[in-house]
């Protein structure tokens, strides 16, 4: 729920909290991260963003991108959509996603009007196609990866307003970067085809482009991911066996070069 750093070298520090989703965001949960954040010895400018607090930002974008005819309203539920994955043989292989098929995407204005105006519940949808014939060609800069090319049609017409919350991650993310000046940003590298969606939004909304490092994520002794679905052990759980942040420190310090090597 917390991202975002910029240091002293001409790179301006941000912290955000990720609040717009109310069933997983709770102020225990943020206190939490506030009180590790501090125990490793990080600091972060006061107040940090709230994204509960400018709904009305991203509603505006929103609503930009839905009168250049770049969004289209989905009705589909999860299992609409698995089944027709199912039905056209096009189910992913491990590690890709699963891309939307497409069914909500040619229906009539005339029907979508209708279906929204009887209280039918939609996500919002980003026209893909019509988003890169737009956008053009884009690319971005990765510190350990390079010049990259972006190619956000391979994850489809992704949502950028969910059902139940007013946003998705990659429009929110997109519009805190640019309202807080973020010129750097890094991540994990399970978010690197992410940042293609991210470049797109940038060309569409005419918003300035970060730099960015993707480093490898943090893997037990057994190269399995550190997960909280697996409960992997988290900062408070590492204090209370007596971790100190000097420790935990010097452990990231022997993962790869990749994961602290500055931009």
């Amino acid at each position: 729920m917390e991202r975002g750093v910029r240091d002293d070298a001409g790179r301006h520090h941000a912290a955000a909290i990720e609040d717009i989703d109310p069933g997983r965001c709770r102020e225990p949960f943020v206190a939490g991260i506030f009180e590790d954040l501090a125990w490793l010895g990080l600091a972060w400018p006061q107040p940090p963003r709230r994204q509960s607090e400018h709904l009305a930002h991203y509603a505006a974008a929103l609503e930009r991108l839905r009168a250049e005819g770049l969004l289209y309203p989905c009705f589909c539920t999860r299992a609409d959509i698995a089944a027709e994955i199912a039905r056209a043989g096009a189910a992913p292989h491990a590690g890709e996603t699963q891309v939307y098929p497409g069914l909500c995407k040619h229906l009539t204005p005339a029907v979508a009007a209708q279906r929204l105006a009887t209280g039918h519940a939609a996500c919002w949808r980003l026209h893909m196609d019509r988003a890169i014939r737009k956008a053009g060609p884009l690319r971005w800069w990765d510190a350990g990866h390079g010049w990259r090319n972006a190619a956000p049609d391979r994850q489809g017409d992704v949502v950028l307003a969910r059902k139940d919350a007013p946003v998705s991650y990659h429009l929110a993310v997109t519009l805190d970067d640019a309202a807080q000046g973020v010129t750097d940003v890094i991540r994990g590298e399970d978010l690197l085809d992410a940042t293609d969606i991210h470049r797109l939004l940038q060309a569409l909304l005419d918003l300035p482009t970060p730099r960015y490092r993707h480093h490898p994520l943090l893997r037990d002794e057994t190269g399995a991911r550190l997960a909280k679905r697996d409960n992997a052990p988290a900062l408070a759980d590492l204090r209370a066996q007596g971790w100190t942040p000097e420790a935990v420190r010097a452990r990231i310090g022997r993962m790869p070069d990749a994961l602290i090597q500055p931009i």
